[in-house]
């Protein structure tokens, strides 16, 4: 997979996600966030857009030490040539992120000089 840094230095890859597995698809930029431990955060308004499934809510610690309780969905994912179902967090940041939870065992190359990544 690959994807590229914008002008503020986000590395994003786009992914394709699905509200049920092998149902209609959306396709998604995310921001990829190495501080991040789980698997996926949306928006609230895109977690509407996909129609996606509430399962349960959750604890978490947010960047700044601040203790929360977030909302949890589920959403299918091509996930390297395979469709795999993923947690979701709901939290209104202003990109979706993908996390390290995804990024286990494989290779993250990050370019800033040439603006692009690869994920493999």
């Amino acid at each position: 997979m690959n994807g590229v840094v914008d002008n503020d230095d986000r590395a994003l890859i786009e992914i394709e996600v699905s509200r049920t597995h092998r149902g209609p698809t959306s396709r998604v930029t995310a921001w990829i966030d190495t501080a991040f431990d789980g698997h996926l955060v949306f928006s609230s308004t895109l977690i509407r857009e996909l129609q996606l499934e509430s399962l349960v809510e959750t604890e978490a610690i947010l960047a700044d030490g601040t203790r929360v309780t977030l909302e949890t969905y589920v959403c299918y994912m091509e996930w390297f040539g395979r469709w795999q179902a993923m947690q979701v967090i709901s939290n209104d940041g202003r990109f979706p992120l993908l996390g390290t939870g995804l990024l286990s065992g494989r290779q993250l190359l990050i370019d800033y000089q040439s603006k692009v990544l690869s994920l493999s």
